[in-house]
């Protein structure tokens, strides 16, 4: 979600998030973002000077009267110490100063995305069942039709976002973000060359892990 009150701000970042293949959903106001908040939201940028109601005090009320734990980046041209410390301690996440590059927000949303990505993954999913595919998380293991079979470290990792998320639709650019963060040159056909490698392993269940060109890849259990 994108709350800003200035549109071409709002429009700029709408565009080149959705680029980056993003689903977003805008708000010219802090009020109109509280209406439309819900499980589907899985971030928001929100800026801080707003008419009417402050992007901190809707991190307030979103924090301590909605009880959310909704990653929160604050926007703000506001750059003092003060004002940093209010934003943390309104519940942010991060805060981006504007002027800002729309690559700096694309990588924090990355980062931020990620951190609580991870933090859902470690509290909610230690087992993965996905038609006749089971997932141990915890132990590391992936089981076809009850028969176990051995992933390398980077190949499990791979299979298990999809897994996770079945019928969503991650590109290369996304699992490099994701899962190769650590090494900056990963190219795309990396991507594809575990791919296939993963699918040569899965038997039965290769056809859950699919490819939709131009896009990316997905995992869905057929009927």
């Amino acid at each position: 979600m994108v709350v800003d009150d200035e549109p071409d701000i709002r429009e700029i970042l709408q565009f080149n998030l959705e680029n980056a293949g993003y689903e977003v959903v805008p708000a010219a106001s802090a009020e109109a973002a509280l209406e439309l908040c819900g499980q589907g939201v899985d971030l928001i940028l929100l800026d801080v000077m707003m008419e009417g109601m402050s992007g901190f005090k809707m991190a307030e009320v979103l924090r301590k009267e909605r009880h959310s734990q909704i990653p929160i980046i604050f926007l703000t041209a506001r750059s003092a110490e003060n004002d940093l410390l209010t934003g943390f301690s309104a519940g942010g996440d991060d805060y981006i100063a504007k002027p800002f590059s729309i690559n700096e927000v694309l990588a924090r949303v990355r980062a931020v995305l990620k951190r609580s990505g991870m933090a859902r993954q470690e509290k909610v999913q230690d087992e993965i069942l996905l038609g006749k595919l089971k997932i141990d998380v915890a132990r590391k293991m992936v089981y076809v039709d009850g028969v176990a079979v051995v992933l390398p470290k980077k190949e499990l990792e791979i299979l298990t976002l999809l897994a996770s998320h079945p019928g969503r639709i991650y590109s290369r650019e996304e699992m490099i973000n994701e899962l190769w963060d650590d090494a900056p040159y990963v190219l795309d056909r990396t991507v594809d060359v575990h791919i296939a490698r993963i699918r040569s392993k899965l038997g039965i269940c290769k056809s859950y892990l699919t490819n939709r060109s131009g896009y990316g890849y997905s995992m869905n259990a057929e009927e």
